[in-house]
């Protein structure tokens, strides 16, 4: 069983930085891709960042040059690097897995950027 929990959220000023982490229990033995999508109410949930496990990243338009997607295998652990945040950049940010056909998400972790 696949589990994915994110941390690392909180609150901070406009221009400052976060480091989410997202730890996954359970073995995959298949190419996957895990990625960060966020939400803000009454919005679709959208694609932050992504990294398959060849290596290959994908970026949103609106976090390119600010955000950085990497990952830790020994540790399991994806990290998604935030800098230069928005008020725009505030939202759930959600861990997410694709692997063998299955989807997997995380618990979500806030983050706010207000001065």
């Amino acid at each position: 069983q696949v589990h994915l929990v994110e941390s690392g959220g909180g609150l901070v000023q406009p221009g400052g930085s976060l480091r989410l982490s997202c730890a996954r229990s359970g073995s995959i033995f298949s190419n996957y891709v895990m990625g960060w999508y966020r939400q803000t109410p009454g919005k679709q949930r959208e694609l932050v960042a992504r990294i398959a496990s060849g290596g290959t990243t994908n970026y949103a338009d609106s976090v390119r040059g600010r955000f950085a997607i990497s990952r830790d295998n020994a540790k399991n652990t994806v990290y998604l690097q935030m800098n230069s945040l928005k008020f725009e950049d505030t939202a759930v940010y959600y861990c997410n897995l694709v692997v063998g056909g299955r989807n997997y998400w995380g618990q979500g972790t806030q983050v706010t950027v207000s001065s």
